[in-house]
């Protein structure tokens, strides 16, 4: 009898850090793979990115609809993760897995496995024990941890983590992050692949901006949306490319601040979706990030690129030598960038996430401890 996985996806954050595990899952012998995608996947306010995970050469087993939020006021989200819950209460209802992987700490995935609960579906948790006090993610996060039996954490001080929160060490497991993978074995495009790709020079001097709402102080975004709009305004030395926010709570300010801004200034930019290779290579030809990603502090450690990190939303995450905190206020902005403008790391080499070889490691565990018994007769 194959080994039936799940992979929960909500969003194309997520989905581009499956990528790498999803191809080495799908080598496994005896095993079924099935794509479970939900949240914004089916949006098409935000690109419906479903098409990105079937242009890469996936089946999509499973569509989920109505799991997100349709408006960004709490109580969107909240009945967000309701309707989350009711629908994947009927789909763990008639679907059954061996194991279904989850990653990361939105709502739409907390509602997704808290519905699992009852149903005792063994849960894998990408990436639990890290730290962000700016969101409401923090709580989901660890609430997911809690719900899952099997634990692959980022580093040794995150799987630390979560044997202090699950209080066992069983099943945890420091096998480094999968964007490392990605980085370590996707074909980045050259700047000028880029440019052909998404119409802007990355031999300009170019800063890539991701802000995503601080959830917690969700009333201060709007002024949060100001402040930046403003910064970058002033920062017409540099060319701006900006990724539209998650869908958070008072993300829809952001979202059309943002569009107003790149309308009145011709040095700015803003996109949907690059795509994995995109927005991968936008980091590594880019003269630094500016914003609250989490991808400030994973993959861009990977090259390094400069990250300066706006406010509290990532606060508790491992800070490494490219990162540079500031509040979110304009000048504050302003300085940060021209004073880290020229910073080079030629002899710095970060590698406490791993060296890209996690999807590896996981299908070893899952094949030779996990499913050991399902696998040897193969």
């Amino acid at each position: 009898m194959s080994v039936k996985i799940g992979i929960l996806t909500s969003s194309r954050a997520d989905y581009s850090i499956y990528y790498p595990l999803i191809k080495a899952l799908n080598l496994l012998p005896n095993s079924s793979i099935e794509i479970i995608a939900f949240g914004t996947h089916l949006s098409e306010d935000y690109g419906y990115t479903v098409n990105q995970i079937l242009s890469d050469g996936f089946d999509v087993s499973h569509r989920i609809n109505n799991c997100y939020a349709i408006g960004d006021s709490p109580s969107d989200i909240a009945n967000a993760m309701g309707n989350t819950m009711l629908e994947f209460s009927r789909f763990w209802e008639s679907n059954h897995f061996d194991l279904v992987f989850c990653l990361g700490d939105r709502y739409e995935m907390f509602a997704a496995v808290a519905a699992s609960v009852p149903f005792q579906v063994k849960i894998a948790h990408l990436y639990g024990g890290e730290k962000t006090e700016g969101a409401i993610d923090d709580c989901l996060r660890h609430a997911l941890s809690l719900m899952s039996k099997y634990h692959f954490a980022a580093c040794e001080a995150y799987k630390n983590r979560v044997i202090e929160l699950t209080s066992n060490a069983d099943n945890v497991f420091n096998f480094g992050h999968l964007s490392i993978d990605n980085l370590e074995r996707l074909p980045l495009l050259s700047i000028e692949e880029l440019q052909t790709k998404i119409g802007v020079d990355f031999a300009l001097p170019t800063i890539l901006c991701t802000f995503h709402p601080e959830t917690v102080n969700y009333e201060s975004n709007a002024l949060y949306a100001l402040e930046i709009c403003d910064a970058f305004s002033e920062l017409n030395d540099f060319q701006i490319l900006i990724t539209m926010p998650n869908s958070d709570t008072g993300g829809a300010i952001i979202r059309s601040s943002f569009e107003t801004l790149a309308k009145n200034n011709a040095h700015i930019f803003t996109t949907e979706n690059l795509g994995t290779i995109g927005y991968l290579s936008a980091m590594k030809h880019c003269k630094m990030m500016v914003g609250n990603t989490s991808s400030g502090f994973v993959e861009a450690s990977y090259f390094p690129t400069t990250v300066i990190n706006l406010g509290e939303r990532q606060t508790g995450r491992i800070i490494t030598p490219n990162i540079f905190n500031t509040t979110i206020s304009k000048q504050e902005i302003v300085d940060a960038v021209k004073n880290n403008s020229n910073n080079t790391y030629e002899n710095t080499k970060i590698q406490i996430y791993g060296i890209g070889n996690t999807a590896d490691l996981i299908c070893n565990e899952l094949q030779n401890n996990i499913f050991k018994s399902r696998y040897s007769h193969d």
